[in-house]
């Protein structure tokens, strides 16, 4: 078998590259219409290119040395050989292409490894055995290379001579390169800083400092939605989340958290939904203009069952917390399971993967939420890299209640995907809190504790009359307002107040509000 590889100037909206050939993942889905997104493709120049391939305007342009061929197997090796592992397009490309072109690609080099990994996944993601004979005794191969990329606890597939070293399992399976950021992350012993924090610190201003952290992250949670709830709702919700990892994440404990979350379900269905959900705004009509839109009803049973069966598998193999995090977590949310909830659950998911894991110090919450906030810009980036591309590929239609109806099968879109950008994005949010927004609120609590003292031994009052003292001295830039001297504090005389103001001043010197 040919392929028809005349090149396109556009190719899933990219500008192809002047004066190259598609090659790869991009030829085989583009000369057999494959349904699938490729998210970094590849082209192989009709000239030589220095150091034998460039990044260009979201592609890689490779030298003309490196031109594969006119047969979808060598186009298959090519993909094995230079780019990125990405299990959709895969997925889609064998079901497209004949068995006996597959076929033919393993008995050209049965021993070869590019071969028997593709052999291997052909296998595992299509669930049909190819009439090959199983492979020579020969040294086995990782499938994936731990150098490029993090890894699951190797599963010798003897068949293949191959270890399947994949984070997930066949029906639900992340990806996450292993990218110098994360490396660096992966390396950075946070988990061991923040204990080292805690551990220096007294327990009552330790259990202070969670409880003001837990309410932040709560607040963020919601502010995210942009819901303002009422004190109780979020007290509520925040005790769900610090009881996060106490319990096996599976799907009784998602419903539970989520019946937690939404209270009255007089107006939202409980459990997982019945009917379409999307992302986005509606035309004057109220019409849905979906970004986004969510698994298919039908397909959320099974969806959800694998996705916590592949936490169990990443859990279990000790991959690292923030990773697995990050893969179950934004796994669950690009799914959205439910009518309404899925972005609160989505990061409470986070806390208990990290809270499970021990990453994080008993009773105490980082307030990711709090740093999503103020980077939300970078969170809705990092959450439409992957989910935006899915839309060329989901074929929907409105329902009379303006809601979407999915009319293609998409299982498969929310099942396997790259989990690489949204681990950094997730890294460098816990980073944060750990080097900035725990040490800040310890630091803020001790000083607190020092200006309360000096301020009860300079004039006799009630605790409760210090710390709004405190609080206007700070909040009016180191003196007390005039209107407040006027009201509460008439009964302090001027050099009271001065003396007042300057305990308040040394104490938060340096301190960064």
């Amino acid at each position: 078998m040919q392929l028809v590889l005349a090149t396109p100037n556009v190719f899933q909206d990219k500008l192809v590259p002047a004066e190259t050939r598609l090659a790869g993942l991009a030829a085989l889905v583009h000369a057999l219409s494959a349904q699938a997104p490729v998210r970094r493709p590849s082209a192989v120049s009709t000239k030589h290119v220095r150091g034998s391939r460039r990044e260009e305007e979201g592609w890689r342009v490779y030298d003309k040395r490196y031109w594969p061929g006119d047969r979808p197997g060598q186009h298959l090796a090519f993909a094995m050989r230079h780019e990125d592992l990405d299990l959709l397009v895969l997925k889609r490309v064998f079901a497209a292409l004949p068995r006996a072109e597959i076929e033919a690609v393993i008995r050209e080099a049965p021993t070869g490894i590019p071969a028997r990994r593709l052999w291997f996944l052909y296998e595992t993601l299509t669930g049909t055995q190819l009439d090959i004979p199983d492979a020579p005794n020969v040294a086995a191969v990782p499938l994936l290379d731990p150098k490029s990329y993090f890894t699951g606890k190797p599963r010798l597939s003897r068949r293949h001579r191959v270890r399947n070293n994949l984070l997930g399992t066949r029906e639900f399976c992340p990806v996450i390169r292993r990218t110098p950021a994360l490396v660096q992350f992966t390396e950075s012993r946070l988990a061991d800083r923040a204990r080292e924090i805690v551990g220096k610190t007294g327990a009552h201003v330790i259990a202070r400092a969670a409880s003001f952290l837990l309410l932040a992250d709560s607040r963020a949670s919601f502010a995210i939605e942009g819901e303002r709830p009422p004190r109780n709702r979020l007290e509520r919700w925040g005790r769900a989340v610090l009881q996060a990892g106490k319990y096996p994440l599976n799907l009784e404990e998602v419903l539970r958290l989520h019946g937690v979350l939404i209270e009255d379900m007089r107006l939202t269905q409980p459990g997982l939904r019945h009917d379409g959900v999307f992302l986005g705004g509606r035309d004057p009509e109220g019409n849905p203009l979906p970004e986004f839109i969510g698994a298919r009803p039908d397909d959320l049973q099974s969806l959800m069952a694998d996705l916590l069966a592949a936490n169990t598998r990443m859990r279990d193999e000790d991959l690292d917390p923030v990773l697995q995090a990050a893969a179950t977590a934004f796994g669950f949310v690009y799914v959205h399971p439910f009518q309404d909830g899925n972005g609160r659950l989505h990061r409470c998911l986070i806390h208990h993967v990290l809270a499970e894991r021990k990453f994080t110090p008993p009773g105490m919450v980082f307030p990711v939420s709090s740093v999503m906030l103020d980077r939300i810009d970078e969170y809705g980036k990092a959450l439409r890299a992957h989910s935006g591309p899915l839309m060329d590929f989901i074929e929907w239609r409105p329902t009379p209640e303006r809601n979407v109806e999915v009319l293609n099968d998409t299982a498969d879109l929310y099942r396997y995907f790259d989990a690489t950008e949204v681990a950094e994005f997730l890294y460098a949010c816990v980073q944060r809190t750990v080097e900035h927004d725990l040490p800040h609120e310890i630091d803020y609590l001790r000083r607190h504790d020092e200006a309360m003292r000096r301020l009860m031994d300079a004039v006799e009052m009630p605790d409760r009359v210090a710390a709004d003292l405190l609080l206007f001295i700070r909040q009016n830039e180191g003196t007390l307002p005039k209107k407040r001297r006027e009201r509460e504090f008439t009964a302090l005389t001027d050099e009271e107040v001065r003396q007042m103001e300057t305990i308040v001043r040394q104490a938060f010197e340096g301190f960064e509000s």
